[in-house]
């Protein structure tokens, strides 16, 4: 057997019915018809529409959206998966993921809506007056979208291949025939719709993705005794009999991993690109705060019910197919879908599985759209019409944007062909990077009013060579070597999956101390940082710039 058919075969779930089904494809067909149809229906030809939907957007509307922007396949997937392979150490994820919506709450909703601009790239070049900073912070939205997505492509790939089966185009496998599949329906809709569109679409499934989840864990738990009124609780029954593997704390990774990974997740959280610009698709920095809260909410839902599903997955995985833990035990691939193959196991009707699965779709679909809108505007409104052109015109930042949607979708494809892990740590090398090299960013620019450009520019710097270090060390490998690291020792303490627990002290501490030895910001920036935090309402369309230049910015801060 060939090097390639191996890693082709290592990627096929075990034990999940991998065939056409007339009924889930006509559900998830009627799904995917919905999507488009919503994107043509809110299509855009300008750059407001494009990027931050007209600042149009309600808080619920905007929570619901931030919660299915939010809750990618690493989480409807993911994180399942996590909980059910590694146990205590999945709950890392759960903790970091929430917990970052409250800093945001806290520290940067309505400080964000109130700077007011399209992208998070938007803001690192105009607060710290800088090109530069403007190029890298735009470089590692790019990046991040990329990363990110190739987590989404996978689930959807895993997902696709219960509901449609091996489709068989030529040369691929049929989990490769779906990923293309799944990715060039994506991204079709999102070179169509724009911000507006994909925020329409992204409240439509939340309310998909949410009941496919909490419906099929209700029936999964009562189904097989497991569970009756609150399966959130009562899966802490079966805990004992699942195995050390899944119920106690550490054995699947120590202390500093735990840590180390919830760290990460929570600072990357705080400097998401996709994440911060849901901020500025509404109308005022209040309504920013509630769209949180209620983001929050709607998030809390599926987080405080997928251990459960690990639960009931896991167990009903070792009566169907083999031994969880161990040598095999459950593969990666197997993890990964452990929400549908639960509902499989469980024998259930094909359609209901169907169903469960459509909502892992909805869920990747929903946080590809965020990426690449995030990912297009960074190349388009932050490269081609603040740097390479000043005098772009709208059609023509559009039209780079749709192509930017379009190679990023080429390239995330091709990655997840054959990716390098698991779909919630694809998804956590992203938030390493966020959290390195934005999140200080976008924490100091806001609430420190003498970090200026140069300080900006070390940190940044700084951050992406940290993070480079254990991607270099643990995830090159995988492709060019051994699949080993380069240097265990780096690996430990310096892991790929919690390196921004390292990053971001160092990044704060370069930043601060090249801003405290240059140059203090000119007035005009002060005032401008000052503005953010001010009680005095702005207008829709206004942001804190215009209004810091009419009345100079000195209205005292309430936060």
């Amino acid at each position: 057997m060939t090097l390639e058919l191996l890693l082709q075969t290592g990627l096929l779930p075990e034990g999940l019915n991998v065939s056409f089904k007339l009924l889930p494809a006509i559900l998830v067909a009627g799904m995917l018809a919905l999507f488009l149809g919503i994107g043509y229906a809110f299509r855009v030809a300008d750059t407001e529409g494009m990027w931050v939907a007209g600042r149009s957007i309600g808080n619920v509307e905007n929570g619901m959206a931030i919660g299915a922007n939010w809750m990618s396949a690493a989480s409807y997937l993911g994180m399942a998966a996590l909980i059910a392979l590694s146990g205590f150490y999945g709950l890392a994820f759960v903790v970091g993921w929430s917990t970052g919506y409250f800093i945001l709450l806290i520290f940067l909703a309505a400080q964000m809506r109130r700077f007011g601009k399209y992208t998070a790239p938007d803001f690192v070049g105009d607060r710290f007056n800088s090109d530069a900073a403007r190029a890298i912070a735009a470089v590692t939205t790019f990046l991040i979208g990329f990363v990110y997505a190739i987590g989404q492509a996978r689930g959807m790939g895993l997902v696709g291949l219960y509901i449609f089966g091996d489709i068989g185009l030529p040369g691929l496998s049929g989990y490769q025939s779906m990923v293309v599949l799944m990715m060039t329906i994506t991204v079709g809709y999102l070179t169509l719709s724009g911000m507006l569109g994909a925020t329409k679409n992204m409240a439509v499934q939340y309310v998909i993705l949410i009941f496919a989840f909490l419906v099929g864990l209700y029936v999964v738990g009562f189904s097989q005794g497991y569970s009756t009124v609150l399966p959130q609780i009562e899966y802490g029954q079966m805990i004992s009999t699942l195995g050390a593997e899944f119920s106690q704390p550490f054995v699947n990774g120590g202390y500093y991993l735990w840590i180390a990974t919830a760290f990460s997740l929570v600072v990357g959280t705080c400097g998401l690109p996709h994440v911060l610009v849901r901020f500025y698709t509404v109308e005022s920095e209040r309504t920013a705060r509630w769209s949180t809260v209620w983001g929050l909410f709607f998030i809390c839902l599926l987080y405080f019910s997928a251990p459960a599903f690990a639960a009931f997955g896991t167990d009903l995985y070792a009566q169907n197919i083999g031994a969880v833990y161990g040598d095999p035990g459950m593969t990666s691939a197997a993890g990964d879908v452990i929400v549908v193959l639960a509902a499989q196991l469980a024998n259930l009707p094909q359609w209901f599985v169907g169903f469960v699965a459509a909502g892992g779709i909805a869920a990747a679909i929903a946080t590809t759209a965020g990426l690449f809108i995030a990912g297009s505007s960074a190349i388009s409104h932050d490269i081609y019409a603040n740097i390479i052109t000043d005098d772009a015109t709208q059609r023509e930042q559009v039209l780079v944007g749709r192509l930017s949607i379009i190679a990023l979708g080429v390239i995330t494809t091709l990655a997840a062909l054959d990716p390098a892990a698991p779909i919630a740590a694809l998804v956590s090398y992203a938030f390493s990077l966020a959290g390195a090299v934005l999140f200080p960013m976008f924490f100091l620019g806001l609430w420190w009013e003498n970090t200026n450009r140069q300080g900006a520019l070390a940190g940044m710097t700084t951050g992406l060579v940290v993070w480079l270090i254990p991607m270099i060390n643990e995830v090159l490998p995988v492709y060019v070597g051994t699949g080993e690291p380069y240097s265990a020792a780096l690996a430990q303490w310096l892991p790929a999956i919690g390196s921004a627990l390292v990053a971001v002290p160092i990044v704060f501490a370069v930043t601060i101390g090249v801003s405290m030895a240059t140059e203090e910001p000119d007035m005009e920036t002060k005032r401008l940082v000052r503005q953010c935090h001010s009680p005095e309402p702005m207008s829709k369309m206004q942001s804190a710039e215009e209004v810091a230049a009419t009345d100079g910015g000195q209205s005292p801060a309430d936060d």
